[in-house]
């Protein structure tokens, strides 16, 4: 029997959202070469946790998300996950605008657009926390522009909702940064796989759900999928796979059934926004304006008033309102979470619970709350805020890593992580933020760790350098770059 490149292809991709579409498109890009496929259960690319809805949209640089600047004892503030986050959103940009050089992505305002990023607090405490926050980020080149203000005329400029029929009493702090964004990760997830599928560089199977996945004799990985439109299946034998399939990743990771994963569990965290859709109201409000979480709350669920563009139409998100489900994918399955459990990560399962009463309570809290309770909350950011203008809406399913730590004990975390086999012949992508907005350098690592034994080839390199100018620059320690780097991008994104 004679193969094709689909029946045996270079590359599988499990799941056709962001981090595939990226992964493949830098793969891709830097090897034409090379076969892809890609398996998908929903109908098209981006329609679970990369769809617009289905997340906050925010281009995550660290500059509004205080949970990435934690207080120390002394009173002031570590920046060093921002500054990484926010190089890291570095990568991403240079990605783009190759993208938008080449032609992958036709206009760049189908995606991102220029969107400030504030912080909004209030109370003496978190005044004097964000007033240390702003000292030591605008102290760095990476943060230089970012404005502070406790002056309500200033802050009402900026973010006149958060402000007015606010008590004039009340102390409030904000920051902002003018060169913050608001992508949508759908738009851009069908753009890539678009461009990829009109020009024949992947042949991606949409409505099909990978149901085995084993080693062959020469390594390789041996795949079957089912079609579930006529229940038919697809075989191939791939040299590389990538599991990139959001919520799914810890079953198609179970599947391979690799040592290096076998104690992994997952935390699944549903969401749910408060949206408005009135001209009148949005139109009074452009930022993404992040406050602090409570006490207990996951990252994903730091409370934020937020600008989206999303098929050409502004409308206001407030939230995330969070909560537990047993579906690791909004449209999944309510046994998701129980079908997940095994001899080998139940224990890492009943210990993060065990040490993490105190986000349980916040959860069972959060679904709970009346409507009236959930309203107040929008409240605090918008005194204003009339019921009858709003409506819910669900958002998308966050599944969290529990694995042991160095104790051998479950340790939840809320990040996001990279799985890998111990040949680098597979590699799943778990957990959350600030997922999207650095699928780029997820990918760019997966490159380096997977595919080390090609860096060394001059065209690699050199396709290299050119999808990403700054590759290998420490942009922390070199302000002159940088700028220069973020003026080329943000003109060929048109930001």
């Amino acid at each position: 029997m004679s193969f094709t490149a689909q029946d045996r292809p270079d590359v599988v991709l499990i799941g056709a959202g962001i981090m595939s579409a990226t992964f493949a498109a830098l793969l891709r890009s830097l090897d034409p070469s090379l076969s892809v496929v890609a398996f998908e259960t929903l109908d098209a690319c981006g329609l679970e946790s990369s769809q617009a809805w289905n997340n906050a949209g925010t281009g995550h640089a660290g500059n509004c998300e205080l949970n990435y600047t934690p207080q120390k004892p002394d009173g002031s503030v570590d920046i060093s996950k921002a500054l990484e986050v926010n190089n890291q959103f570095d990568l991403s940009r240079n990605f783009w605008a190759y993208c938008v050089r080449n032609g992958w992505v036709k206009d760049p305002a189908s995606f991102i657009r220029l969107c400030p990023h504030m912080s909004l607090v209030w109370g003496e405490k978190d005044v004097a926390f964000l007033k240390a926050r702003h000292k030591a980020m605008s102290s760095h080149h990476c943060f230089e522009g970012m404005e502070y203000s406790e002056d309500s005329a200033t802050i009402t400029k900026w973010a006149p909702l958060t402000m007015h029929g606010r008590d004039p009493s009340q102390k409030v702090a904000a920051t902002f940064y003018r060169g913050g964004t608001d992508v949508d990760f759908g738009a851009l997830t069908r753009a890539l796989f678009g461009h990829m599928e009109a020009t024949a560089q992947i042949t991606t199977f949409y409505r099909h759900k990978i149901t085995s996945m084993a080693r062959e004799p020469d390594q390789r990985w041996r795949l079957t999928a089912k079609s579930q439109t006529d229940n038919s299946s697809v075989t191939v034998s791939a040299r590389f796979v990538f599991i990139g399939a959001g919520g799914a990743a810890l079953e198609m990771l179970q599947a391979a059934d690799i040592p290096e994963a076998r104690s992994y569990a997952g935390f699944p965290v549903s969401g749910q926004w408060l949206r408005c859709d009135d001209p009148s109201i949005v139109g009074q409000h452009h930022a993404k304006v992040y406050g602090k979480a409570a006490v207990g709350s996951p990252p994903m669920s730091v409370p934020h008033l937020d600008t989206r563009v999303i098929n050409g139409r502004s409308h206001l998100l407030f939230g995330p309102y969070a909560g537990f489900t047993t579906k690791f994918l909004k449209r999944g399955s309510w046994t998701d979470f129980y079908r997940s459990l095994n001899t080998k990560n139940i224990l890492p399962t009943v210990q993060v619970a065990e040490d993490n009463f105190s986000l349980l309570k916040y959860l069972v809290q959060q679904i709970t709350q009346s409507s009236n309770k959930r309203f107040s909350s929008l409240h605090a950011f918008y005194p204003q805020a009339q019921k009858d203008e709003w409506k819910l809406s669900i958002a998308g399913q966050r599944v969290q890593i529990i694995k042991p730590n160095e104790k051998n004990r479950g340790t939840l975390k809320f990040g996001t992580e990279l799985v890998r086999s111990a040949d680098k012949s597979l590699v799943a992508l778990l957990g959350a933020s600030p997922g999207a907005s650095v699928a780029a350098a997820v990918a760019l690592q997966v490159i380096e760790t997977c595919f080390a034994d090609r860096l060394s080839d001059p065209t690699w390199q050199r396709r290299l350098h050119e999808i990403f100018p700054i590759y290998g620059i420490d942009l922390k320690n070199d302000a002159e770059t940088l700028r220069a780097n973020r003026q080329q991008t943000g003109e060929i994104l048109k930001i």
